[in-house]
């Protein structure tokens, strides 16, 4: 295949859904970990086209989603600051904070702005030597080399105005997360293929050795997740756990070793708060001490800042695969794109953003 759209073919997606309703003969649920999955299988319907013995729930991979509330509070804090250029990428703008969000910090005049590349901070820094320009840095592994690419580069060109507020996450802590709670239902994993391109796979072969699980990384399209379906409901039902890579012309087995390699570099693995699940220890990224004069948090003096979640959002819950966003008694009515409560509901890889635009009010679904 050459083509984007002979990833959507709809013949072959028919026979890829015949062979899973012959492949599933006992009840499974399967979790898609990234919001990029979610938002393809919402939009092209894979869940209704599903035999309704195969349960999709869905996972933590949107890391704007997962940036807990008191992090987006620390950003607020640092934009408010009268010698402050910050700068986020564009999905972190409107997540609501505890009073506003950063939208909200430009319109009362303060230097926010929206940038494609942490690298684009760099030129800023360097054209205002007078100004504090600080970057936002949200993302799992796949975005996580770029921005320490970003502190590697600060650090040679000699920077005292270049800071970085880091709350970078990783994926195989959440997961094992998932496994070990009592309340799991998830009996196999449609890995994130963006994630394994960077990491490759051995992290998630050890986590499918440790608890039998299955796991399948996966591409974005709708046929490279059909696919993805049928390899995992095929080892569930041959009581398989193994690590099968639908992935490959993305993915392989070791990864990319120069991102690998300025992350070793730059990051060390550090506990982090996940919204709505709690502290993981060593889920995240920090900055290593050798770069802490570019970390936002220790410059700033704001690492003991803490914040609560909105009692009635759910996220946690859908985080973590315990709930859909229509059993939220906020969604759609008090939570919209518009007026959100939570990261799920602004985000563009959030669940509860995909069942509002694909319009899945339902409790009808799976």
């Amino acid at each position: 295949m050459k083509f984007l759209d002979e990833y959507r073919n709809q013949a072959l997606a028919a026979d890829l859904v015949s062979k899973i309703n012959q492949a599933a003969t006992k009840k499974w649920t399967i979790m898609e970990v990234c919001g990029g999955q979610t938002h393809t299988i919402l939009q092209y319907g894979i869940d209704e086209l599903l035999p309704a013995n195969i349960h999709l729930v869905h996972g933590p991979g949107c890391p704007v989603c997962v940036t807990p509330l008191e992090q987006i509070d620390k950003a607020i804090a640092i934009a408010s600051q009268p010698s402050t250029i910050f700068c986020s990428f564009g999905d972190m703008l409107r997540i609501p904070g505890s009073k506003y969000d950063l939208l909200e910090v430009k319109a009362m005049g303060h230097d926010v702005r929206t940038v494609l590349s942490p690298l684009e901070c760099l030129t800023l820094a360097q054209a205002n030597p007078d100004k504090l320009v600080v970057f936002f840095a949200v993302g799992f592994e796949t975005t996580a080399p770029a921005n320490a690419m970003a502190i590697w580069q600060a650090n040679m060109l000699g920077l005292k105005n270049f800071f970085v507020l880091c709350s970078h996450v990783t994926v195989p802590p959440v997961v094992a997360a998932i496994l070990q709670s009592p309340h799991n239902q998830v009996q196999a994993f449609i890995g994130p293929g963006h994630v394994c391109s960077v990491m490759g796979l051995k992290e998630y072969e050890s986590l499918s050795r440790h608890f039998r699980v299955p796991i399948v990384v996966s591409g974005f399209e709708p046929l490279d997740l059909l696919e993805g379906i049928l390899r995992a409901v095929i080892q569930l039902e041959n009581g398989e756990a193994k690590v099968e890579n639908q992935y490959a012309r993305a993915v392989n087995n070791k990864g990319n070793d120069q991102a690998q390699t300025i992350l070793q570099d730059v990051f060390v693995l550090a506990d982090r708060a996940w919204r709505g699940i709690g502290t993981i220890p060593k889920s995240g990224y920090k900055l290593a001490h050798k770069y802490r004069q570019f970390d936002a948090e220790y410059h700033f003096a704001i690492d003991s800042l803490k914040a609560e979640e909105p009692a009635e959002c759910i996220a946690g819950k859908i985080l973590r695969g315990l709930a859909k966003p229509y059993e939220c008694s906020a969604f759609a009515k008090t939570c919209t794109p518009e007026k959100p409560l939570g990261a799920t509901m602004v985000s563009a890889e959030g669940t509860c953003a995909a069942y509002y635009k694909f319009a899945k009010f339902s409790l009808a679904q799976n």
